[in-house]
């Protein structure tokens, strides 16, 4: 009789640990999905918090608290560890919306998925421009804003390329707080891939000897239009241009050469003072690009429209006109610059 009561004891003190087993693993589990407590948590607000480099669970868990999660420090220092992931927290800015569960956050810090910001760099623009851009842009640590341009170029394995057309124009995301160094380094490899793409697909018998010179040409036809459907003509007309050995003639590549002496009013002073910048007093492409190209300008460079004409004058609506003599530009010049009948 002792004996059966002491089996039926065991029995049910097995049963009584089973449970007690199961539900804490439901509380746990139960836990994980419920909101984290976090003091004066509006519901619109976002948990600010940054890790700093090589933080430990222990550290972690005290930046934690001190944004506002009101669980016990040495609570999450301990789930840290026991959910296994205490070395593989990540350093960086992160925002966990309202309402983020244990589970969430965990996740996020495990997976480095940090707060993003965005930046566009748009085509057309010179490279202190860009730079005026990063300087300006929300949450992003300007490092590289006292260094000189070829300080950067040579950081990013460059050389002693010029920074004009080295650069893609896109969105570029960066971690919050991130080094605006990510945000060069993604525009470079970008221009690299995209210019190796369309070189690779350019048109045949070009006067072109390099990519460098596509990108040169591609800035040009940039500031010359912004009219999709003229683009591929203004580059058959610089091509042609470059094949018969004639000047380019592009006036905004003598207004990059000016530099900040360009007030706004191209003079013919300036056609005629002699530079490398000066496409009216000398043949060929200019030595660098004069603006970062997009797409559209790149493609055009390397497979321009199949055309006689040899001129072309803006005609004041953002298209242009193509001649292919002389006698023709004239005409056109007067009817759309001038404004004669």
């Amino acid at each position: 009789m002792q004996a059966m009561r002491l089996k039926t004891l065991a029995w049910v003190m097995a049963w009584l640990v089973a449970l007690t087993g199961a539900a804490a693993t439901w509380a746990y589990h139960a836990w994980l999905q419920r909101p984290l407590p976090v003091l004066a948590f509006a519901e619109d607000q976002v948990l600010e918090v940054t890790v700093p480099e090589r933080a430990g669970a222990s550290a972690v868990a005290q930046v934690l608290a001190r944004a506002g999660v009101a669980v016990p420090p040495r609570v999450l220092s301990l789930w840290f560890v026991w959910s296994d992931v205490a070395h593989r927290l990540q350093a960086g800015s992160y925002e966990f919306p309202a309402g983020v569960t244990p589970a969430q956050l965990r996740r996020m810090l495990v997976r480095g998925e940090q707060a993003m910001r965005r930046v566009t760099l748009p085509e057309g623009w010179h490279f202190a421009q860009w730079r005026q851009a990063l300087a300006q842009a929300a949450d992003l640590r300007p490092d590289t804003a006292t260094l000189p341009a070829s300080a950067i170029m040579q950081r990013l394995g460059l050389g002693n390329q010029s920074p004009e057309g080295a650069f893609f124009p896109a969105t570029y995301a960066y971690p919050k707080n991130g080094s605006d160094w990510v945000v060069w380094e993604q525009a470079a490899r970008a221009m690299q891939r995209v210019v190796a793409k369309a070189w690779a697909e350019r048109a045949p018998n070009l006067p072109l000897r390099t990519p460098h010179e596509a990108v040169v040409l591609a800035s040009l036809i940039e500031k010359e239009t912004g009219r999709a459907a003229d683009r591929a003509m203004i580059s058959g007309v610089f091509v042609n241009r470059l094949r018969l050995g004639m000047r380019l003639q592009t006036d905004p590549s003598v207004i990059y050469g000016l530099g900040d002496a360009f007030d706004g009013n191209l003079k013919r002073v300036h056609l005629r003072r002699d530079g490398p910048y000066n496409t009216y007093t000398r043949r060929g492409l200019p030595p660098t690009a004069i603006a970062m190209p997009g797409l559209a300008s790149l493609q055009a460079a390397l497979n321009p429209a199949s055309t006689e004409a040899l001129y072309f004058v803006a005609r004041g609506d953002g298209s242009s006109q193509f001649s292919r003599t002389l006698r023709e530009h004239n005409q056109a010049v007067r009817r759309y610059q001038l404004r004669q009948p």
